[in-house]
């Protein structure tokens, strides 16, 4: 399993505007969060400062897992990453079975995405608020096939989030939000710049990237010297 890598990053609400009512699905593709065919994956560095790493952003961590925790895991991901998808629905479950519910491990979630599309999830998910946050992004992950399309994935996409509560109202009003936008574009810039991340999903245990596609046993090979199991 490989990564899925950004292009260069032009932030815009015009990216996000509404048309009678409608969100634009011919806008939700290009600029901001474009991902360039061309991009070459930039190899970040392999540990990166705990302390600097675990500074809270402008928005508040999603965390699955006890703080008091032994390992935390750092996952950067986009809402439209296969791969990503992949780790959330066959991976995360066990993870989560084996290290995260015992209270060995806890799973921080970050937002990084790669296109508007993404951008659009994350921000749906952080409108949802509070517990209900990382059960849409779950959401997401799980639909990401139904959704994740060219052809106009406003239908669906609103689909799944009148599923979680949102009105026709409140969904135009999330994907409008100047500010939400740009909490997540600074969460974006900041994991590139100062953490080198520039593909998804990335994974950092206490600080130190993991290598490979975060397997379940890539993730036991890390995880065990540092439970001491």
């Amino acid at each position: 399993m490989s990564h899925t890598e950004i292009g260069p990053l032009q932030a815009s609400r015009r990216t996000l505007l509404l048309s009678g009512g409608t969100l634009l699905a011919t806008a939700l593709l290009p600029a901001p969060f474009r991902l360039a065919a061309s991009a070459q994956r930039r190899q970040g560095p392999a540990e990166v400062p705990v302390e600097e790493l675990m500074k809270p952003g402008e928005l508040p961590d999603l965390v699955l897992g006890s703080p008091d925790a032994k390992v935390t895991i750092v996952e950067y991901a986009s809402m439209t990453c296969g791969h990503c998808a992949n780790f959330h629905n066959r991976v995360l479950p066990e993870l989560k079975k084996k290290y995260i519910d015992t209270g060995k491990v806890r799973l921080i979630l970050r937002e990084f995405p790669l296109d508007n599309l993404a951008a659009a999830g994350a921000m749906l998910a952080r409108c949802a608020g509070g517990d209900k946050a990382y059960a849409m992004t779950d959401v997401l992950f799980q639909k990401q096939d139904e959704w994740v399309v060219r052809n106009n994935p406003v239908p669906k996409l609103f689909e799944i989030a009148r599923q979680a509560g949102f009105t026709k109202e409140s969904f135009d009003k999330c994907l409008t939000d100047d500010k939400l936008l740009a909490q997540i574009e600074a969460g974006r810039t900041r994991a590139s710049e100062q953490f080198g991340v520039s593909s998804t999903p990335t994974f950092f245990i206490n600080g130190k990237r993991l290598g490979g596609g975060g397997t379940l046993a890539e993730f036991d090979k890390a995880l065990e010297p540092l439970l001491g199991s």
